[in-house]
């Protein structure tokens, strides 16, 4: 590997992740393919961080710090000290297969005509215990092009990508809170290949601490803005301050783990009928936020027979 002149970049944003991310480095550091540089930003992080980042001593990873000022801002800064052709996304908390690199670079180098790749995941909660397999709603181009814009059709720490493709895009646009992977998507995805592969070649991490959690959870106003902008392909700096004003007032850290519970309760239900462990989810987030009544509705469904549960989820989703 030439240090100056990497094959791949793996982009990571970190922000207070000092509880995993010693995990998800190593994952990177153990890829079989070796020829890339771990570019991690730190966002502004309080905790032990970039202590445990300056822990590991290793050439290819590469530090840069800024302000806190999301996810997106750190995406952008990351892209413009990128040294590979290819970026590799991923996040802090996630965890890397030990082939993910090898298989992402081999696909795109095979199949040039590709911009973007992404694949399956395994869930797993803030232990580490596995949750469900997700599969994307899209494997082939085709597919993904057929996708209504209100799906996104990426898990974003596991895409591999065309750097210059994002660059002239603009980037990530900073507006897009908490989608600004979904928003990159709906507006590059018309003119570019894409696909997933069907292997999990990530396993990604609920936790409380995430800005992953179940749509539904978001306020009407929110979601509003959210799709209307996502069918616009187009965002305001207004739209954008509102957006984050609504997150900001919303989700305490009580709000949040209880949120996490919640979406663990569900996959445990919904994806690996598994009622037991759904149910100590469920009774953990009515603890923590007792008015949200879909809670106590899981809660009680979780003891229906699977077949039945299935029946009346695939109900819900066709409405």
């Amino acid at each position: 590997m030439h240090i100056n002149d990497p094959k791949v970049t793996v982009l990571m944003p970190a922000y207070n992740a000092g509880k995993y991310i010693g995990e998800a480095i190593t994952s990177v550091l153990d890829q079989s393919f070796t020829d890339f540089e771990l570019l991690i930003v730190n966002d502004g992080s309080t905790d032990e961080t970039v202590k445990i980042i300056k822990s590991f001593n290793d050439s290819r990873i590469i530090l840069i710090n800024q302000d806190n000022k999301g996810i997106a801002s750190a995406l952008n800064l990351g892209l413009s000290y990128a040294k590979a052709p290819y970026i590799a996304r991923f996040d802090a908390d996630d965890v890397c297969s030990p082939n993910r690199l090898k298989i992402q670079y081999d696909f795109i180098t095979a199949y040039p005509e590709y911009s973007v790749i992404g694949s399956a995941a395994d869930y797993i909660d803030a232990d580490g215990h596995f949750i469900f397999t997700h599969h994307p709603y899209g494997h082939l181009n085709e597919e993904i092009q057929q996708l209504k814009y209100s799906i996104c059709p990426f898990i974003h720490s596991s895409v591999f990508y065309k750097k210059e493709i994002i660059i002239n895009n603009g980037g990530y646009n900073e507006h897009a809170y908490t989608y600004e992977d979904h928003f990159l998507w709906v507006n590059i995805l018309k003119k570019e290949k894409a696909c997933n592969l069907s292997q999990a070649l990530i396993k990604v991490r609920l936790n409380p601490e995430s800005l992953t959690i179940d749509e539904k959870w978001h306020s009407r106003k929110f979601r509003s803005i959210k799709y209307s902008t996502l069918k616009k392909r187009s965002i305001t700096a207004s739209q954008g301050s509102e957006l984050y004003e609504i997150g900001w007032k919303q989700f305490s850290p009580k709000k949040k783990e209880s949120a996490y519970h919640a979406l663990c309760g569900k996959k445990f239900l919904l994806n690996n009928y598994q009622p037991e462990k759904a149910r100590l989810n469920m009774a953990r987030a009515i603890t923590l936020h007792p008015l949200r009544i879909d809670n106590y509705l899981l809660y009680t469904v979780s003891y229906f027979p699977e077949r039945f549960i299935n029946w009346l989820h695939n109900i819900n989703t066709d409405k």
